[in-house]
This record gives C-alpha cells, sequence and structure tokens, in this order.
C-alpha cells in the first residue's frame, strides 16, 4: 500500500509538470522527456516499482505522446558497449560455474584473506594497476565483477536478504566505487579521457599523457588509501576478521588440485578478452585495416568460444534472467538521457549554473562549476554523454571568468570519472554491480552519494592543490 501511494503520487506530480508550459528557452519535446526521465529515477530511489517498470513506462509515455520517435527511444539496444556489459555478465557466470572463479578467489584469500578489509584493498589495486591499458571502465568491470562474486560465494555470501552483507554487499560496492578513481589517475583508463583532452586543447589547454598522471596520481592514490577504508564504515561486512582464511584456503586449493579442461579453457578466453580490450586500438594500428577488432565483437567471440567448448551451454543461457533485465532497463535509460541531450536539455541546464557564477570570484566560480558538474550528473546515464555536452560549456565559462585553465579542465575532466556511482545508471560500469543482486537500489543511490562526496572533497583539494604546484 505504501510503495502504492508513492507511485501514484510522483504520476500525480508528473502529470502536472507534463501540462505546465516549459521554461523559456527550453522546448517542449526536451521538457516532457525531462519530466518522464526524473519520474523513473523518483519511482526508483522511492522504491515504489522496480527500475525494469520505472524505466519501460518512461520510454512508453514518450514513445506515445510522440516526444520520442521510436528509433530513438530503442536506440540504446542497438549500443555496443550495452551488449559488452552483456556478454561481460554472462562470461562472469562461466567464470563461477566452471570453478575458475573459486580458484581465483582462493588466491586472494590466500594472500589478503585475513580481513575483508583487506580484500577490499586488493581488489581496488587490482583495478587500479590494469586501468592504464583498459581504455574503458566498464570492460575493467567485466575483469574485477567475477572475482568480487568468486570471493561473496567463498564467504557464503548469497544475493539475498539473510546473507547478502556477509561480505558480497560489501565488496561489489568497492569495486564500484573503486572504479571511480582508477578510471580518474590515468587518461588511457576512459576513452572520455582522451576525447575531453582534446576537447581542452581545441580551447587552448593542452593536457599530455604525461601531464594528465602526475596531476592525478596525488589525489587518486589518496582516494585508493581512503576508500576501502570509507566503504568498510558505511557498507560494513559482517565478516571482518578471518585470520585462518589465508590456511584455509591453501587446503582447499590443494584439494581442489590441478586445473579443469573447462576451467583452463574460461582462464584462456578470460586471458583473451583482458588483452582484446585492452590493446584494441593497438591492434587495428598493427593491422592497418586488413582486420577491425572491436571490443563488443571480441567479447562475442570470447562467449562464441566458450559455447563451442561447452563451458557454456543454451541451458546456461536461458538462466540468466539478470542479464536480460539489465539489457532491457540499461538501454531505455540510456536511450532517454541522449534524448534530453540530443533536445538540448543538458546544455539548458549547463547554461543555467554558467549565468549563475557570473561575475563571482575565479575560485567560487571554479568550485561552482566543479561542484555542479558532478550534481548534474545525475541527469546522466553516460559519462561520455555528459563530458561531451557540458565540458566545453563549463570550461568556455570558468575561462571567461578569470579560472586557471588547466585547474579547471583537468578537474572537470577528472570529474567525469569519479562521480561515476552517484547513481546506479551514472556509469555502465556500474551496471554488473548494481545487477549482482548484493546491492538494494536506494542503497546505491546513499553509498554511491557518500562516495562521490568524498570524492569530490578530495579532487577539490589535495587535488587542486597537487595541480598548482606542478603545473
Amino acid at each position: 500500500m505504501k510503495n502504492t501511494i508513492k507511485f501514484i503520487l510522483v504520476l500525480l506530480i508528473a502529470t502536472v509538470l507534463w501540462f505546465t508550459p516549459p521554461p523559456t528557452g527550453l522546448k517542449p519535446e526536451a521538457w516532457h522527456i525531462a519530466i518522464a526521465f526524473l519520474s523513473a529515477i523518483a519511482l526508483i530511489v522511492l522504491e515504489a516499482t522496480s527500475i525494469l517498470a520505472a524505466s519501460i513506462l518512461a520510454t512508453v509515455v514518450v514513445i506515445m505522446s510522440n516526444t520520442l520517435s521510436t528509433k530513438a527511444a530503442f536506440a540504446g539496444f542497438s549500443e555496443s558497449f550495452i551488449l559488452l556489459i552483456i556478454i561481460a555478465f554472462l562470461i562472469s557466470s562461466v567464470v563461477i560455474k566452471t570453478g575458475l572463479g573459486e580458484r581465483i578467489a582462493l588466491y586472494m584469500i590466500k594472500w589478503f584473506g585475513k580481513s575483508s578489509l583487506g580484500l577490499g584493498y586488493a581488489i581496488m589495486a587490482t583495478d587500479m594497476l590494469i586501468a592504464p591499458a583498459f581504455p574503458s571502465n566498464t570492460a575493467r568491470s567485466g575483469v574485477l565483477y567475477p572475482i568480487a562474486l568468486s570471493l561473496a560465494h567463498d564467504a557464503q555470501s548469497n544475493p539475498d536478504e539473510a546473507t547478502r552483507k556477509r561480505l558480497g554487499n560489501y565488496l561489489m560496492m568497492v569495486s564500484m566505487g573503486g572504479l571511480s578513481i582508477s578510471s580518474t589517475m590515468w587518461i588511457t583508463a576512459m576513452a572520455a579521457n582522451l576525447a575531453g583532452a582534446k576537447m581542452a586543447g581545441d580551447l587552448g589547454i593542452q593536457i599530455s599523457y604525461g601531464d594528465w598522471f602526475i596531476y592525478a596520481v596525488i589525489p587518486s592514490m589518496v582516494g585508493f588509501a581512503i576508500l576501502p577504508y570509507f566503504i568498510y564504515k558505511i557498507c560494513p561486512p559482517e565478516i571482518k576478521n578471518t585470520p585462518n582464511a589465508p590456511e584455509i584456503a591453501k587446503q582447499r586449493l590443494a584439494e581442489l588440485g590441478k586445473m579443469s579442461h573447462m576451467e583452463k579453457l574460461t582462464a584462456g578466453v578470460f586471458v583473451f578478452l583482458v588483452l582484446g580490450w585492452a590493446f584494441t586500438d593497438q591492434l587495428n594500428q598493427l593491422l592497418d585495416g586488413v582486420i577491425l577488432v572491436e571490443r563488443t565483437a571480441v567479447a562475442f567471440l570470447g562467449l562464441a568460444i566458450l559455447l563451442i567448448g561447452k563451458a557454456f551451454s543454451d541451458e546456461d543461457l536461458k538462466q540468466q534472467g539478470t542479464a536480460l533485465v539489465t539489457f532491457i532497463w540499461f538501454a531505455l535509460l540510456y536511450a532517454l538521457s541522449a534524448g534530453l541531450n540530443a533536445t538540448g536539455f543538458m546544455t539548458f541546464l549547463g547554461n543555467i549554473l554558467a549565468n549563475e557564477v557570473a561575475g563571482l570570484s575565479p575560485t567560487v566560480v571554479y568550485i561552482s562549476l566543479v561542484v555542479g558538474y558532478v550534481l548534474i550528473h545525475y541527469f546522466f546515464v553516460s559519462q561520455t554523454a555528459q563530458m561531451m555536452a557540458l565540458f566545453a560549456v563549463f570550461l568556455s565559462v570558468g575561462l571567461n571568468a578569470g579560472v586557471d585553465g588547466t585547474m579547471l579542465a583537468m578537474m572537470l575532466l577528472m570529474a567525469t570519472n569519479f562521480n561515476s556511482c552517484i547513481t546506479p545508471q551514472g556509469s555502465s560500469a556500474n551496471v554488473l554491480f548494481v545487477g549482482s543482486g548484493y546491492l538494494q537500489t536506494r542503497e546505491i543511490y546513499w553509498y554511491g552519494g557518500l562516495i562521490t562526496l568524498l570524492n569530490t572533497v578530495v579532487y577539490l583539494t589535495v587535488g587542486s592543490a597537487a595541480i598548482a604546484l606542478l603545473k
């Protein structure tokens, strides 16, 4: 009954706003898409309905009202990076099924398993080390997710209310939060970083590979030192100290014996995917058009090998309901977000903020633009989409107000990454962890908001000081 009341209340407010004239300068279609999108987010945050139902309802509304074309509304289903997420879901299930995940988990427990906190640091350190070779945080989530899932399973922590907080809840959150730091530290850790550096160059702000690392490494290492412990405090695992775990892990590894044929096949495909995702651009340059290497195609090839090798079967595919649900809601929300950008709603918001800070001191403008840029990510499903829509606008406003160009450009580009877990849909890299079952939607908004607040404080203070000293 309580959820029904919430649902009706949101729909009533949305209906009133729908028939309210849009603000001056905003197209009616942009206004209506924004109402549908924000109403869906409100239903999700209030837990009035599921994220799948809310996204479907919002999409139906914008299509049947002729606000968004059918082609645009369903465009997300053809996005390669969304397909990449789903393939990562399927392959991670093979890692668990074959026992490879358990073996990896046991080795991690053997090396770092004296505490849950140690496992959190180990996962995040792994992510930060492989990040420079992965211009996709989505691809890295496909590497980290099966490891976190295996560790949770090994601790008898399953995606149900009774046991999810034993360990899985913490590991999924620290994995998702860690991606916000690793993507910030390296210019090659996210495709948007390279695109943003190019856009900054067009405005006269040059940021090289080395410059990025020098400016980002200090605040990112501070973030690495703090974040796993911070999440450990706000999202505490029920299992904390496991002093006997390393010895138990050694014994279980001995019991498992040598890797089975299916484990070896899965491990080989896993390494193939990691290398294929990491070196896509380099391989394309080397092959010079003879063969086109594309990340999602590489993922499909890996899945095909697992199917041919019988490590993954048609029956296994039928059991992957979570992957299908995730595919639908993420594709729909992504299309709505793209519609907001295409109709000018995001630029409209950016211009409002830019006008508000006009005439203020450079320091106030700098802080306001960065904080505003972080908060506006609530409206975006894609980090790249936000950067493409707002980065140049915000940077231009700051330059006109006398803000140091290098500092503002770097901070906005780093914010594109460190705000990634502000919402469940804030990054495509989040989707595997969101869909794991270990995290409730409301928890993700709460924990993700706190992580984003911590990141914003660290990068605005330590990061700004580092850039000022080193540039």
